[in-house]
C-alpha cells in the first residue's frame, strides 16, 4: 500500500496520486509536484489516503513542496506569459495560413516548454510554425492537436440546460456516450436536443444510464406479448420512469395501461 495525496492541476482536471512524504498537507492546499514533464504546480483536491499498487504509476512521484507566495507569483507572470504567446502564435498561425484553430497556451511552471493546444479537421504540417515559435519564445515549443470535446473543456460555457458545462466544472475525464443511451431515456434524437456545445452528445446522458439499465431489465421489451388481466396483448410502449407499460390488447388497436406492479403481483408477464 502507498500513502497518496490527490492534485489537480486544473479545475476540472485528471486527478493524479503524489506521495506527500513527511509533509504535512492539507485538502485545498496548493502544492509544488515532480511530474513526468517536470516540476508543477497544483491544488490537493483528495487528503492523504492509502491506495495499493495497482493505482498509482510507479515509481511514485513525490511532493516537492508546499506552495508558497513566490510560487503562486510564478504562475501569475506564466498566465500573462501565456495570454502574450496566445497572440503570437496566432499572429504565426495567419502568416503561414494554417487551417488551425489555436484554443490555450500553457507554460509549465519552471517555463522549460510551452504547450499550444490547436483543433483542426485534419493533420497539419506545423514544422515551420513550431521554428517561427521556438525563435521567439527561445524555449521547447509543443503543439498539441486536441478534439472538439477537449476545447469546450477548456474554453467552457453555459450548456442547454443553463449551467455552466460539466466537462469545465467537475467532470475530470471524459465517458463514452452513445446515441442508444437517448434511446433508452425515450429523448428526442433531433441532434440538436441532445448535443452539447461541442457538437458530440451530452455527457449527462451518462448520469442516469445505470438506472434506466436496471430498470428496463424489469420491463418487457416493446413488440414483446405478454397476459394481461384482459388477455393476451403487444406491448406497444414503457414508461421506465413510471414503471408503466402499454399494450395492446385487441384488434382494432385497444390500448391499455398498467403498472409493472399489478402486471408482476397477478404473474401475467410471460417470459
Amino acid at each position: 500500500m502507498y500513502e497518496v495525496i490527490g492534485v489537480r492541476f486544473k479545475k476540472a482536471g485528471k486527478i493524479y496520486y503524489f506521495s506527500p512524504g513527511d509533509l504535512q498537507i492539507e485538502n485545498g492546499q496548493w502544492v509544488v509536484v515532480e511530474t513526468a514533464r517536470g516540476i508543477e504546480f497544483g491544488k490537493v483536491v483528495l487528503d492523504k489516503k492509502q491506495v495499493s499498487g495497482d493505482d498509482v504509476v510507479l515509481p511514485l512521484k513525490k511532493v516537492v513542496r508546499v506552495a508558497n507566495d513566490n510560487d503562486k507569483l510564478i504562475i501569475k507572470e506564466n498566465k500573462d506569459l501565456a495570454q502574450r504567446a496566445y497572440d503570437v502564435c496566432n499572429e504565426k498561425i495567419a502568416e503561414h495560413q494554417l487551417d488551425m484553430k489555436l484554443v490555450d497556451v500553457e507554460y509549465t511552471f519552471d517555463r522549460n516548454k510551452v504547450l499550444f493546444y490547436f483543433t483542426a479537421d485534419g493533420r497539419i504540417d506545423f514544422r515551420e510554425l513550431v521554428k517561427d515559435l521556438a525563435s521567439v519564445f527561445r524555449t521547447r515549443i509543443e503543439l498539441r492537436q486536441i478534439g472538439v470535446r477537449d476545447e469546450a473543456k477548456m474554453l467552457g460555457g453555459i450548456g442547454p440546460c443553463g449551467r455552466v458545462l460539466c466537462c469545465s466544472s467537475f467532470l475530470g475525464d471524459f465517458e463514452p456516450v452513445s446515441i442508444k443511451m437517448a434511446k433508452d431515456q425515450n429523448l428526442s434524437l433531433n441532434p440538436a436536443k441532445i448535443s452539447g456545445l461541442c457538437g458530440r452528445l451530452m455527457c449527462c446522458l451518462k448520469y442516469e444510464n445505470d438506472h434506466y439499465e436496471e430498470a428496463k431489465k424489469e420491463l418487457p421489451d416493446v413488440g414483446e406479448t405478454i397476459t394481461t388481466p384482459q388477455g393476451k396483448g403487444k406491448v406497444v410502449g414503457i414508461n421506465i420512469l413510471e414503471r408503466l407499460v402499454q399494450v395492446n390488447v385487441s384488434e382494432p388497436q385497444n390500448v391499455l395501461e398498467y403498472s409493472l406492479e399489478e402486471l408482476m403481483e397477478e404473474g401475467y408477464i410471460v417470459g
